[in-house]
């Protein structure tokens, strides 16, 4: 077989063209790569970053606050209700966070180095009773709809919370004794468990819940209203909680997405972003809604 020159110029010119291509790929890359690692060693991107993660979480922060003193000026006789205190435990997980993020190069050299996981850990630990809160908020409306006693919601919300934070504190007190490894992937393991514990919960009475109004006989605006809050709040708040869990996985076992250090300053800002600062943001929109003046407002008290 015979090759003529026409032909294998232009072979020669493919082959050429292929590699020019591969090579401005492979430049690409690492010139991406050159500016991610640009910017997380650099002071300056790293104190810039998280003080845009202390503005977006102070905003949030007031934002909950506002809304706090909205429902209060409009019910003020129904004392601490379950709404009341979602949106305070929402101004404090958001204003803990934002002094923290303020602050970070300053937590970051105190010592004992407990005292920084502490700082940084405490307030992913509200964040998780904030949306349990939620959980069980729904789980009651459903367990009430159907008539079935919801005596034992409350105390199996309390007890769960406080083996949450017992297993946390005692962890702290351990990797304070004993400052290795392995504790320190024990307490990211166990917070990924708690992460996927409150997923799950979400599906499980989000998903109930959204399926009973979808079987509500009675068509009113107001039923596809709560619809559409029920379905979106369930999908923000699992996927939220999904997306913990799985970074903590990561985080345990791969310095590279290790979260507590100040110069992972790009991974911090997604992460934070993607799991608390937009899902929080989300949620306080969708619920914005004020109660009623009167009426029906057991769905809204602590008993």
């Amino acid at each position: 077989m015979r090759i003529d020159g026409e032909e294998l110029m232009h072979y020669a010119s493919e082959m050429m063209s292929s590699s020019a291509a591969e090579a401005i790929e492979a430049l690409n890359l690492k010139e991406a790569s050159s500016w991610w690692s640009d910017v997380n060693e650099s002071p300056i991107w790293q104190d810039r970053i998280f003080h845009m993660l202390a503005i977006l979480y102070g905003l949030v922060s007031i934002v909950a606050v506002i809304q706090l003193v909205r429902i209060q000026l409009r019910v003020p006789e129904y004392g601490w209700t379950t709404q009341k205190v979602f949106h305070f435990l929402n101004f404090v997980v958001n204003g803990v966070r934002a002094v923290v993020f303020f602050f970070r190069r300053d937590v970051q050299n105190i010592h004992p180095e407990i005292l920084q996981h502490i700082l940084l850990d405490i307030p992913s630990l509200a964040f998780f009773t904030t949306y349990a809160l939620l959980v069980l908020f729904w789980a009651e409306i459903y367990y009430q709809a159907r008539a079935v006693s919801t005596d034992g919601l409350r105390p199996g919300f309390f007890t769960i919370n406080a083996v949450v934070y017992v297993v946390q504190i005692a962890l702290w007190l351990v990797l304070w004794w004993k400052p290795v490894r392995i504790m320190v992937i024990l307490s990211k393991m166990f917070f990924a468990g708690a992460s996927l514990f409150a997923a799950l919960g979400f599906l499980l009475y989000g998903g109930r819940l959204f399926l009973m109004l979808q079987r509500f006989p009675v068509e009113s605006k107001g039923r596809r209203k709560k619809l559409q809050e029920v379905g979106y709040v369930t999908t923000i708040c699992f996927t939220c909680f999904l997306i913990r869990c799985i970074m903590m996985c990561f985080a345990a076992f791969d310095e590279g997405a290790n979260l507590d250090v100040l110069d992972h300053p790009i991974l911090n800002f997604i992460y934070y972003l993607l799991v608390e600062i937009l899902p929080s943001s989300l949620v306080l929109f969708i619920l914005r809604k004020l109660p009623p003046k009167r009426g029906i407002t057991q769905y809204h008290q602590i008993r």
